[in-house]
């Protein structure tokens, strides 16, 4: 990854936001603790070699999903070379271990060999009973750290640290958060590819989140209509916790190049869209340029189809 400086990456985005967001402030500050409120992460920081890691791909679930398909936080560690590492992003859950499928929301400080690992992770399905969003702390259930299908994962040894800040009040533009960001990257830095992650809230506000049903489709998923039939979409409210995963352009590793999970504390969560409360909506995030990325297990047979 081409690794800008902190200030260099503030003045940038703080430009971008600004055609989209009726106030945007983009500053270098301290990284708050994320062991507390709202976050209660595992780690207190996103700082520290940090690297992303996108491991199967889209074409693992779409068309037809293949459930053999099943990774380990902690073993992804090793392969990224930062065992013990924080892990933050969007994934599926491993449809072995909970019988469903689901929307994970990967938080995991992954063991090390001082120290177990700790699951901060959620999962977010369709609750059987009202088809509603069903939103539980992984460790309530489980206590492995795999995941099924696909992950995009930011990495870092949970350090504190220096981190970029980003407030984004009022959305003016089309873009959502994430995809602002991110093509901002793109249009600034063209051919160099720059990955970032961390966490933002949505403060305020409402926001459009889908959940995957628990039963795999059983016929093909050929189509972007067809995934969106497939899909079940929600409007939940702030404030929610999301996990982003952002590289500005795909340097040709069949990369997803932005996907952003959240929960909260409201019992909702799933994989962001977009605000629907553009007036209102209100975003606070610290994020973290990328050294390093670390394609796992790339799909052979690949396609365009659900990447949104």
């Amino acid at each position: 990854f081409h690794v800008p400086s902190l200030e260099e990456l503030a003045g940038v985005l703080q430009k971008g936001l600004k055609e989209n967001f009726a106030d945007a402030q983009v500053s270098v500050v301290d990284c708050p603790d994320l062991t507390k409120e709202p976050f209660n992460f595992p780690a207190k920081g996103i700082c520290g070699k940090p690297r992303i890691a996108d491991v199967g791909g889209v074409p693992y679930l779409i068309p037809i999903a293949q459930k053999e398909k099943v990774y380990d936080l902690n073993k992804v560690a090793k392969d990224i070379e930062l065992p013990g590492a924080f892990i933050l992003g969007a994934g599926a859950v491993s449809s072995r271990v909970l019988g469903i499928n689901a929307e994970l929301v990967p938080i995991v400080q992954t063991k090390s060999e001082k120290k177990p690992a700790v699951n901060g992770s959620y999962v977010a399905q369709i609750n059987p009973a009202d088809k509603g969003c069903l939103l539980e702390k992984y460790s309530s259930k489980y206590t492995d750290c795999e995941f099924g299908l696909l992950a995009n994962l930011y990495a870092s040894e949970g350090q504190p640290g220096k981190v970029i800040e980003v407030k984004a009040n009022g959305r003016t533009g089309e873009l959502n958060f994430v995809s602002c960001l991110r093509q901002t990257l793109e249009k600034h830095y063209g051919e160099k590819p720059v990955g970032m992650g961390g966490t933002f809230i949505i403060q305020k506000g409402k926001a459009k989140i889908h959940i995957m049903p628990p039963e795999f489709s059983a016929c093909p998923l050929n189509t972007d209509e067809d995934v969106n039939n497939w899909l079940k979409f929600f409007e939940m409210k702030a404030p929610l916790i999301c996990q982003p995963v952002i590289v500005s352009r795909d340097p040709g590793f069949d990369l997803r190049v932005e996907h952003t999970h959240c929960f909260s504390h409201h019992g909702e969560g799933g994989h962001y869209h977009q605000d629907t409360s553009p007036d209102s909506v209100q975003y606070l995030g610290y994020f973290q340029p990328a050294e390093l990325l670390f394609r796992i297990d790339r799909p052979q047979e690949t396609h365009l189809v659900g990447r949104d």
